[in-house]
């Protein structure tokens, strides 16, 4: 099934060398990876001003974007790893830590035998668990934490993205039971699926010094216009808002990209001023319009 939803981690010039350490950590823990992935490791390197790192860790894509200092990626939304051994948790938390900040420590904490949060040296947030993949289906998860003014509205988000997805499945929820700070009810973890993809939420009413923003996005690849007309009028109801170039944010702050798959194909044309045409259309637009996109490109 082809990825409908890829995360995109914005970065500060640093996108191609965390590509590089993304994919070298994980190859090196013998996962195959999935026929099509693209460039890793030292490819990334050998091109410095690259604006997009595309890559793929444990057959999951995945997107850097080189957008200049004006956002960081923060513990709102980490990615959570299902390893099934003690050893391979340590080996990839080895790597992801050096240089990086701590969470929670690597312990048994009763949901796993061995389990920790940290930032990576790019303030990157990981969860490093220990399991049975077939408890997640994959590797690699987004999962987003609802925290500050957004706790206690993970069940709502929830139910928004799976109204919206296809393919849309609730793998389970597991509630606060009112004795700590949440609010007996609210989502302690929840697992659902998208378009057959994994996904996790989870409410937090502890306090936090970090709320969604745009360092990690979900970009959603559209073949046609009415699923970009769907996917970006779905997410911005109720509450959300609209931003420039095919971003927006849902009610709840989360940050989406609505792409076309023609917009890749129209920068990357060899005829460089039609393509220069395309992205100078792009930049005046807020949801994408494909028929926009190619008049500009054709000059008419």
């Amino acid at each position: 099934m082809t990825q409908l939803i890829t995360p995109c981690i914005w970065f500060d010039g640093q996108a191609a060398q965390a590509a590089a350490l993304y994919t070298t950590l994980f190859q090196k823990l013998g996962i195959p990876e999935a026929p099509q992935s693209g460039k890793v490791g030292q490819d990334f390197l050998d091109q410095p001003d690259i604006m997009m790192a595309e890559f793929e860790i444990a057959g999951f894509r995945m997107l850097g974007l080189n957008g200049g200092p004006q956002f960081k990626s923060n513990p709102s939304v980490s990615f959570f790893v299902q390893l099934p051994t003690q050893a391979e948790v340590d080996q990839l938390w080895a790597g992801l830590v050096d240089g990086g900040e701590v969470l929670m420590p690597l312990d048994n904490y009763g949901f796993s035998p061995r389990y920790g949060w940290l930032n990576d040296r790019f303030g990157v947030s990981w969860q490093v668990s220990q399991g049975p993949l077939s408890d997640v289906r994959r590797h690699v998860s987004p999962l987003l934490s609802f925290v500050g003014k957004n706790a206690g509205k993970a069940e709502d988000a929830l139910k928004l993205y799976m109204s919206t997805f296809p393919g849309s499945t609730l793998d389970g929820i597991a509630r606060h039971d009112g004795t700590g700070v949440d609010a007996a009810g609210t989502v302690m973890h929840a697992q659902f699926y998208l378009n057959g993809e994994t996904f996790m939420v989870i409410d937090s009413a502890a306090e936090h010094k970090f709320a969604f923003n745009e360092g990690v996005s979900l970009s959603v690849t559209c073949e046609a216009q009415d699923e970009v007309d769907h996917y970006w009028n779905a997410l911005i109801a109720n509450g959300g808002s609209e931003g420039n170039c095919g971003w927006l944010k849902d009610p709840f702050g989360v940050s989406w990209q609505i792409v076309p798959t023609a917009l890749g194909r129209l920068l990357s044309s060899p005829d460089r001023d039609a393509a220069g045409r395309a992205l100078a259309a792009m930049l005046k637009m807020k949801k994408l319009d494909i028929a926009g996109l190619e008049a500009a490109f054709a000059d008419r």
